[in-house]
């Protein structure tokens, strides 16, 4: 039963501001939880580098990874994509296999990108002992996509643990299972922002005061919703500046990153697949299913802080940098942000009908920019 804890969360359909400040509408993690964390060492490096597509297929294919499992464990669990990682809260009945896996994963990912790929647990009962809280809810604005929204700074801490110099990476248990990525695709070419828009914006969000968090995100996002409107609005993706890049060296690195080498005829009908999918697009189902994939873009993460990729003009974005820079003054909040001309996407696409989530990150690594730009801020 505690395996089923995450499905069986109410899905909470009011607004995101007012779902904030409803602290009986969250729940504690259970105990007996672990917390997983996947980060590319130096990936703001790598990003500077020009390997900001590879960084985001690789925390592409680590969600992958531990989705396939939970999936066939019929298991739901939370997860939040971070462009250059991801973090995972998942049962104690999946940890062994999740973790076999990715160290699979992090072995492939080395070999094929030269990319270390960290990848680390603590129980969320160790995170409790440290006084560090973990609050869960899930939120949904659209019928069949929901994300998990978490208040409280267990995960960052966790997250300082796992990236420190001092932590020490367990015996990963043994395993006979090939490593699964069925369902990761990178195929779509760089996105321009939607028609009338002019950028798009990464911002990272943390509270300097815990106990304040949810009042502090709450602001900002009402904030967004007052310049650029409701997430709708300022959607970074539409289906009118989706362009499919189907190179061989795209779908080659894809390839590499999902099963560690390229076999010449699964490329090949890999290649022939994505030129159907020209055609597939102009059916019913496939606007059907291309309208799905904008609802079901993961433009949002609440995780502890706000990650968001958002798209407007340069004048909406000077508002609300007036605006953070006012938080920030108060003492409320830290932030970043980076500003890029488009943005990119990764998928998991398990089948075409509700089976598909589409990870949305600034271009040339929004999430590693803004990230290093708080970092500068935390640092001082």
């Amino acid at each position: 039963m505690n395996d089923q804890f995450y499905t069986r969360l109410p899905v909470n359909r009011m607004p995101l501001t007012e779902l904030l400040l409803r602290e009986n509408l969250f729940y504690q993690v259970p105990r007996d939880w672990h917390i997983i964390i996947t980060d590319i060492k130096n990936s703001t490096q790598a990003v500077l580098d020009g390997q900001h597509e590879s960084v985001n297929l690789i925390a592409t294919g680590s969600i992958v990874a531990v989705l396939n499992i939970a999936f066939r464990m019929n298991i739901s669990v939370p997860f939040f994509f971070g462009g250059d990682g991801a973090t995972f809260i998942i049962p104690q009945s999946i940890l062994d296999p999740v973790m076999y896996a990715l160290s699979l994963y992090k072995d492939n990912t080395m070999a094929n990108f030269k990319l270390d790929l960290r990848t680390g647990t603590i129980p969320v009962e160790k995170i409790y002992a440290q006084g560090q809280h973990l609050q869960l809810a899930k939120f949904s604005s659209s019928a069949n996509f929901s994300i998990p929204i978490i208040l409280g700074n267990g995960l960052n801490y966790a997250e300082q643990l796992i990236k420190g110099p001092d932590y020490l990476l367990s015996d990963c248990p043994a395993g006979t299972e090939e490593l699964d990525l069925t369902g990761m695709q990178c195929r779509w070419d760089r996105i321009a922002p939607p028609v009338n828009m002019e950028e798009v914006l990464t911002v990272l969000v943390i509270a300097k005061d815990s106990t304040r968090q949810a009042a502090a995100f709450s602001k900002v996002l009402a904030k967004m919703d007052e310049l650029y409107g409701p997430p709708q609005k300022r959607q970074p993706i539409s289906i009118a500046q989706l362009k499919l890049k189907t190179t061989f060296s795209r779908l080659s690195d894809e390839m590499r990153a999902r099963i560690g080498k390229i076999r010449f005829f699964e490329l090949m009908r890999t290649w022939a697949t994505s030129l159907y999918a020209y055609l597939y697009f102009r059916t019913q189902n496939g606007k059907n299913y291309l309208q799905s994939l904008v609802e079901m873009s993961d433009t949002l993460v609440i995780d502890g802080k706000v990650n968001t990729v958002i798209s407007g003009l340069a004048s909406q974005r000077a508002s609300l940098q007036i605006f953070l820079d006012h938080l920030e003054a108060e003492g409320e909040i830290l932030y970043g942000l980076h500003v890029s001309k488009a943005s990119v996407m990764s998928c998991y696409v398990r089948d075409l009908e509700d089976g598909h989530i589409h990870f949305v990150d600034g271009s040339e690594g929004g999430y590693t920019q803004a990230a290093r730009m708080l970092k500068k801020k935390l640092k001082q």
